[in-house]
């Protein structure tokens, strides 16, 4: 089964991508909802949501700001519990790529989840960060790569 890439354009698509980010990172994390929800989770908002559907449903999510000039802050990305392990957080995050080079940035920069850091390293994301910070109460590092 094919995922499909949705760029959120609806209210209806950006709710299902709040639902999915409420699911893995305030129920499954933990995370303060009050810490997940953010100025750039409105469609006006100077920001990029992107959906996966996958076997029809809505199965991960992430969103594309400008962190400065020239780069791009991948944020939020998030894949539910049962679809973990079919791919679908590297179809995103090239997807989120995707959008952040038609943007015309030359670079994208997120803040990793110390779990997930090798999850990164093998898409081309290099740390950068000196050592592990808390963002949330989840131990992150900062990572880039070269578009």
């Amino acid at each position: 089964m094919a995922a499909e890439i949705i760029n959120v354009t609806t209210e209806e698509q950006l709710r299902e991508a709040l639902d999915i980010r409420m699911e893995v990172f305030v129920q499954e994390q933990k995370v303060p909802a009050d810490l997940e929800i953010d100025e750039y989770d409105t469609l006006e908002a100077d920001a990029f949501h992107i959906l996966i559907k996958y076997d029809g449903e809505y199965a991960a999510t992430g969103r594309v700001i400008y962190y400065n000039k020239d780069s791009a802050k991948m944020q939020r990305i998030a894949v539910r519990k049962a679809y973990r392990s079919k791919g679908l957080g590297r179809v995103l995050l090239m997807a989120m790529e995707t959008q952040a080079r038609e943007l015309k940035l030359l670079y994208s920069v997120l803040d990793a989840q110390c779990q997930a850091e090798g999850f990164y390293s093998k898409l081309g994301y290099v740390t950068v960060s000196d050592e592990p910070f808390d963002d949330a109460g989840i131990p992150h590092v900062r990572m880039k790569k070269e578009l």
